[in-house]
């Protein structure tokens, strides 16, 4: 018993540290979009777009059970996480520069309105908030089943996981993006990161997946099995040391501090 809550615990913390980096790079895209715009209007959009990020991720709360019981929105999910990530990868590794890419965003947006820009907004806000709610469903669906009961079609103990991660995720946008946005700046592989393991978590979906029982490719008890739950937490744990670590990164004041 301890040993699950002690892996629910560890799901949580994880799925923590994923929301922040989606709510850190949730912040950059609306900051992108509204450069354009007067200062005043700029912080309108700004504020507008994080009341929008509060109303799609609440609501994408309401979709966890189908999501959670239907193997065919299971399915597209896994292919919508796995082509996320991967589409983030391959640019970041052969397109353009994330300099680049912003430039070519902020020409874009130059000339428009304020309204318009809302709509971008809003719009990105809903990418966001989809990318969340399945990363975090993805996440709690692997975990075992809790002695807490069901909760709208969903173990309870695992739908209380996600409900933590939206929240903090949302707290996250409201407060701490700014720290995420300075984490990001001097540690910038972790952007990328972030989408490895958007797409890691993917291929955890596609073995729940899999191992649904209408589908039976996989045994049903395999995405509970000790030895899938430690290649999944291993692997995860490399992404984020290869991402904290890597050569790309600027090392910060604290790196830099004598020992």
């Amino acid at each position: 018993m301890e040993l699950m809550w002690l892996e629910y615990a560890w799901a949580l913390l994880i799925l923590i540290g994923l929301e922040g980096l989606l709510s850190a790079d949730n912040a950059l895209v609306l900051a992108v979009i509204a450069k354009h715009l007067p200062d005043a209007q700029k912080k309108r959009a700004i504020n507008y777009g994080i009341m929008m990020a509060f109303v799609f991720r609440f609501a994408a709360l309401f979709a966890i059970s189908f999501i959670a019981n239907v193997w065919q929105v299971q399915a597209i999910g896994a292919a919508y996480l796995l082509y996320l990530g991967l589409k983030h990868i391959i640019q970041a590794r052969f397109g353009k520069k994330n300099e680049d890419v912003h430039k070519d965003t902020k020409q874009e947006s130059a000339g428009k309105g304020f309204w318009p820009t809302v709509g971008k907004i809003a719009l990105a806000d809903l990418a966001f908030a989809i990318d969340s709610i399945l990363a975090a469903v993805a996440l709690a669906l692997g975990l075992p089943d809790s002695p807490l009961g069901d909760f709208g079609g969903m173990d309870a103990g695992q739908f209380i996981v996600v409900l933590l991660g939206g929240i903090a995720g949302l707290v996250l946008i409201k407060f701490a993006a700014t720290w995420f946005v300075k984490l990001l700046a001097q540690r910038p592989a972790l952007e990328t990161t972030a989408y490895a393991i958007v797409a890691w978590v993917g291929v955890k979906l596609a073995v729940i997946t899999l191992a649904h029982e209408d589908i039976g490719v996989l045994d049903p008890h395999f995405p509970h099995s000790t030895g899938w739950t430690l290649v999944f937490y291993i692997v995860l744990v490399a992404i984020a040391l290869v991402g904290w670590f890597a050569p790309g990164n600027k090392p910060s004041k604290a790196d830099n501090a004598p020992q």
